[in-house]
């Protein structure tokens, strides 16, 4: 795991200082090293975090043995053992390290562009080819590991955070409002889009090639192209097949030359891998908890359960309120763009009281989307019932005209366009604003800059539509949060909160070969009699009791509604003021005031909403942007 930064110009001739200046920015990603290459045109830089091979000799960039091509790289390739026996058997290579470094870059070497097919991990990758001088980036199949690029007056911009571009390019930096409606709407502004027009995420499964012609985008990997016309439906066959896949992921990532451990919520999917962890490490596994003193947002209880049945080596941190807001002033510099996931407080926790102990953490991202482990997935069968479509409106009224608690309902039967119905449900589960409450909330003035733009969200309706087998409504769903949700949320705020205190975190149900399993698992395999996670959890009770989880499910969260009325009250006096507000210009003020009255009136869940204005106008107001 590491922090990588590059430079690609054919209009002016590179020196040092600015490949150093990104990179100083990257300390927290690469502590134990760090390491520059510079050309007349490309310059790439390194900060390293050492997990395999410890010596100098894995430090980065490294040159590939022919001399011709440099790179760099953030993350781990877990396969790289296999690849580096191929590579000897079929060329004759040989190795100088003991590290996935050395091997990938053979691997470019010997089979160019598609020795990515062959890479089980998370990565991000720059190559550069002093030949032909052209540099490649490829990024991972499920956006694990992070990756920005900007072009600007004919200099191209690489780099692991967004905060190492802006550290040479920011005077030239703009604001994207079509990544302000995406953010308002679900929460996180997904890929391509960043908070500013000049600057873009690269896709998961995408790679590019950038030479003095331009930036030339490829797709190597897709969700999408992995569904097959079939699925399968034999549940034993399907049990056994998934056991053996979580066991050798499991198994694949626990490779490591450093201490590890296990991010252990007590809830289905981390004592899973807790399980498959301590079944196969040949010494005692360190897990690590934390807990809220409100004991509403407190699992704590059920984490130590499980790591006393399974013998683990524990640590639990019981945060204070004091604790997480202490962190809410570093959010901003940890994320660098508008992120509203409010659980990345807690995620930094644990991450903080991990890094005392280990440098490698395993986490159980990716087990609700594969296997239906959301609500939301029930909210896509219902909301397309024919019967349901019919009625909405009437619905709608009816619930909210009722109690508060049906209240919250009403917007998930409001969405007038259906090709957002499926950003429509998360942002609905998440009580963010729909796209027609955005229509509303917008000034005249940011309505202008996103009117001639298609929504974002609408491509995946085709994508959906083109597949070469019919999904069902909540696979569909599904398939949205894998390639949004899980990707511009989830890991985002895992990558950033670990690698804030220089953890690496690997996440073994995100190994491609489960995820191309699960995507063509039957859904009935998935969600069973009323049981969600149906296969996942006949799995985790080989393991662990039944009763152990007999529970309606907990979120990672933290009590922001009631902190906001109390504690972080000074958040909405401070950033929806009328005078911070009306200066921006993006969001009318009569609307923030009328959603403040209403969440002081009752409606707590307006809570997010308020929270997603907060953080908007906190960056603009940190980042200086009128």
């Amino acid at each position: 795991m590491c922090g990588i930064a590059g430079i690609y110009s054919k209009t002016k001739q590179l020196s040092d200082t600015e490949i150093r200046e990104m990179i100083s920015v990257l300390q927290h990603r690469g502590p134990d090293a760090d390491g520059i290459f510079v050309s007349e045109n490309c310059a790439l830089g390194h900060k390293r975090l050492s997990i395999l091979d410890l010596s100098d000799n894995a430090n980065q960039p490294m040159i590939s043995h022919n001399g011709r091509f440099v790179m760099v790289y953030n993350g781990e390739v877990y396969n790289y053992r296999e690849i580096a026996a191929e590579l000897k058997q079929s060329f004759q290579c040989e190795f100088k390290t003991s590290s996935d470094t050395e091997v990938i870059l053979d691997a470019f070497l010997n089979y160019g562009v598609s020795f990515v097919d062959k890479l089980n991990g998370m990565f991000a990758i720059a190559i550069f080819d002093k030949q032909t001088n052209e540099l490649f980036l490829f990024r991972d199949r499920l956006g694990i590991k992070p990756l920005y690029y900007a072009s600007i007056e004919g200099t191209i911009y690489v780099a692991s955070e967004l905060k190492a571009i802006k550290k040479v390019a920011g005077n030239k930096l703009t604001l994207n409002y079509e990544a302000i409606e995406s953010f308002l709407h679900v929460g996180f502004i997904s890929a391509p889009l960043s908070i500013y027009k000049e600057v873009s995420k690269l896709e998961s499964g995408h790679f590019i090639k950038i030479n003095t012609q331009g930036v030339e985008k490829h797709k190597y990997w897709s969700s999408f192209d992995a569904i097959t016309e079939g699925t399968i439906t034999n549940e034993k066959e399907a049990l056994v097949k998934f056991s053996d896949l979580l066991s050798s992921s499991v198994q694949y990532q626990l490779k490591s030359d450093v201490p590890f451990g296990v991010f252990l919520s007590g809830g289905i999917d981390s004592s899973l891998i807790t399980a498959q962890a301590t079944a196969i490490s040949s010494v005692s596994v360190n897990t690590f908890s934390i807990g809220f003193k409100e004991n509403r947002y407190n699992e704590s209880i059920y984490a130590e359960q499980v790591a006393k049945y399974l013998k683990t080596n524990h640590h639990e941190f019981i945060v204070s309120q004091n604790d997480a807001i202490e962190l809410l002033n570093e959010l901003m510099n940890v994320y660098d763009e508008p992120f509203a996931d409010s659980s990345a407080i807690p995620t930094m926790l644990v991450s903080k009281l991990a890094k005392k102990h280990v440098t490698v953490c395993l986490s159980g991202e990716g087990g609700d989307e594969l296997f239906f482990g959301y609500g939301a997935y029930q909210w896509a069968n219902r909301l397309n019932n024919p019967i349901v479509r019919s009625f909405k409106n009437p619905i709608a009224f009816l619930l909210e005209n009722s109690r508060t608690r049906f209240q919250r309902h009403a917007n998930y039967f409001k969405n007038k366009n259906q090709q957002l119905q499926y950003s429509h449900i998360l942002s609905q589960e998440q009580y963010f604003f729909s796209t027609t409450e955005i229509q509303q909330l917008f000034t005249p003035y940011a309505l202008e800059k996103i009117s001639k733009q298609q929504h974002l969200f609408v491509g995946f309706n085709e994508k959906i539509n083109r597949l070469s087998r019919n999904l069902n409504d909540m696979e569909k769903q599904a398939m949205f949060d894998v390639n949004f949700y899980l990707q511009e949320d989830l890991l985002t705020k895992v990558d950033r909160a670990s690698m804030k205190y220089s953890l690496e975190t690997r996440v073994p149900f995100l190994d491609h070969r489960i995820v191309e399993f699960a995507l063509n698992l039957s859904p009935h395999l998935k969600y069973k009699n009323g049981t969600s996670k149906y296969l996942l959890k006949e799995v985790l009770y080989q393991y662990l009791p039944k009763s152990y989880f007999d529970r309606p499910k907990q979120g990672f969260a933290i009590p922001l509604s009631n902190w906001l009325k109390t504690d972080l009250f000074y958040l909405i006096e401070k950033y929806l003021s009328e005078q911070v507000v009306n200066k921006h210009n993006i969001v009318k003020f009569d609307i923030v005031k009328k959603i403040l009255e209403q969440y002081k009136s009752g409606r707590d869940y307006y809570y997010n909403k308020l929270w997603l204005m907060i953080i908007l106008h906190k960056f603009l107001e940190e980042n200086n942007e009128y």
